[in-house]
């Protein structure tokens, strides 16, 4: 009866991430039915860890997994196989009402394409995710223009996004990813539309939201912004190539 109990135990411990990781990743697969009995293996067997407060990039060339990884790490699609933890729950066996409101509650997206509405202000846009979770009017508005006001924009809060340059653009989505306080910043390709000084004052941005405490994960295909993360891991044919600090930090 003991050597049942530890062998409960241990496997409890084995499957429980640590509080200190906020993500982990265990042997993700992720397989796509592409017809005719073909299947493409987007992702091999990735596992990876990522503690709060990291600051981490994910590279790779186009078709080596690590969109489909983003995809996952978002909670945008589930594997084929294998577990994935955010925040200590466990997230890859939810269905999709159950994901959209982890999406809400836990991550905050910046897209390369910035993704505003644009007929919409720039405290509306930010305004978003709070209308989705029900949170007061009051409160809400509040929150995004301290949002606003922690990148800089407090003074551009009633202009749409035609009345405001890329880089200002991309600040209404770092604040629209921050009014929720999540989880985990999550930027794909995030100057990807910018001019390389807008670019390096976006990513300035970034450095200071991870020195207030933010975990900020990082996709891009270009080693110059993946430099400013603090670990880079390589992505190639759908597996872990390399998992290293970046030059910065070595």
């Amino acid at each position: 009866m003991a050597m049942d109990s530890l062998i409960i135990d241990e496997a409890a411990q084995s499957v429980a991430p640590p509080s200190s990781d906020i993500i982990v990743v265990e042997n993700l697969w992720r397989t796509y039915d592409m017809g005719s009995e073909q299947q493409v293996q987007a992702l091999r067997g990735v596992s990876l860890r990522i503690k709060r407060n990291e600051y981490v990039a994910i590279m790779g060339p186009s078709g080596s997994g690590k969109s489909t990884l983003m995809n996952l790490i978002g909670c945008l699609d589930t594997p084929s196989e294998g577990r994935y933890w955010l925040n200590g729950q466990l997230v890859s066996e939810l269905d999709d009402d159950q994901l959209a409101r982890i999406r809400n509650k836990e991550i905050g997206f910046v897209f390369q394409t910035f993704n505003l509405l644009a007929r919409a202000t720039s405290l509306h846009n930010v305004e978003l995710p709070l209308i989705y979770n029900g949170t007061p009017a009051a409160e809400r508005i509040a929150r995004a223009k301290e949002a606003l006001a922690d990148v800089g924009l407090e003074s551009r809060m009633n202009h749409k996004p035609n009345e405001l340059s890329g880089g200002q653009r991309q600040r209404v989505a770092v604040a629209r990813a921050l009014v929720n306080h999540p989880s985990i910043i999550l930027a794909d390709e995030p100057t990807g539309n910018l001019d390389s000084k807008t670019g390096n004052e976006i990513m300035a941005l970034f450095d200071t939201l991870h020195s207030s405490g933010n975990t900020i994960v990082l996709v891009t295909h270009e080693p110059d912004i993946a430099e400013y993360a603090h670990r880079v891991v390589h992505i190639r044919d759908g597996q872990i190539f390399s998992d290293e600090p970046s030059k910065r930090f070595k």
